[in-house]
């Protein structure tokens, strides 16, 4: 599964608008000692505009976070900050995006022109796997593969189930701009944890030359642990024998007596 294919691409341009605030914060605790502490926060938010001669995306967001984009193909916002946020607007910004992208292409036309053969610009992924939730024997769950550190945004991604490609009950998300001008992406596969089934992830960039990585993840069983059921047994058992030995030795004393 691939997104910005690299055939029929002559190449990418990234710009980043950014605009930093900062935000001070005094706070006071403890009931016997004062304290007061001024928290200096710095904060990115940033508009980001990439394209290639056939894609293009337009981002808005904040500290490395995504909320808003414009869905090119199908010609509408996407708002993607979650809902207990409240509701947000970025008026004129769709009709911005078109007018950065046209920007985007003929800067891009220009350095291909002007550059004849510009050398690619390359970041190699790393890649990760794990599942959504805690893993239960019989119950839906959802391995993700997090894809991140990598330029340009061409990835392949796939999955495979006991070495069988696997190709339904997969998603992949949207490519999202770090700040260092890098991406990261999300790709998931939604499962029935079965014990001793082995799944796999496996990402294609060209960064990687021909060597694609593979992240493997295997079901196992978490057997309940007996460590604090003997740990309890003990305690019981000992707790017992010392009111056995203290009720012998107070009847003991009396009958002296």
């Amino acid at each position: 599964m691939s997104l910005f294919p690299p055939s029929g691409n002559k190449g990418y341009i990234r710009n980043r608008d950014v605009l930093s605030t900062s935000s001070e914060t005094l706070s006071k605790t403890n009931t016997r000692l004062w304290i007061n502490v001024l928290i200096y926060i710095e904060h990115e938010a940033f508009q980001f505009t990439l394209c290639s001669d056939t894609k293009g995306w337009f981002y808005l967001g904040y500290d490395e976070e995504e909320v808003w984009h414009v869905d090119f193909d199908h010609k509408k916002e996407v708002l993607t900050t979650p809902v207990f946020t409240g509701p947000m607007t970025f008026d004129g910004f769709y009709e911005r995006s078109f007018e950065r992208l046209a920007i985007c292409r003929n800067n891009l036309l220009s350095y291909i022109k002007g550059l004849e053969s510009p050398a690619i610009e390359m970041d190699a992924p790393h890649t990760s796997i794990y599942p959504k939730d805690d893993v239960q024997m019989g119950v839906q769950n959802t391995l993700i593969c997090h894809v991140t550190d990598f330029y340009p945004p061409s990835v392949s991604i796939s999955w495979t189930k006991n070495n069988v490609n696997m190709t339904e009950g997969i998603s992949i998300s949207l490519y999202h701009p770090k700040t260092d001008g890098t991406f990261n992406i999300f790709s998931t596969f939604n499962f029935i944890p079965v014990e001793g089934d082995v799944y796999s992830c496996t990402v294609n960039h060209i960064a990687l030359k021909g060597e694609p990585q593979t992240k493997i993840w295997d079901v196992e069983v978490a057997l309940p642990s007996v460590g604090p059921a003997v740990l309890c047994g003990v305690g019981l058992t000992l707790g017992l024998l010392g009111v056995a030995a203290g009720t012998f030795f107070f009847v003991k004393r009396n009958n002296c007596n």
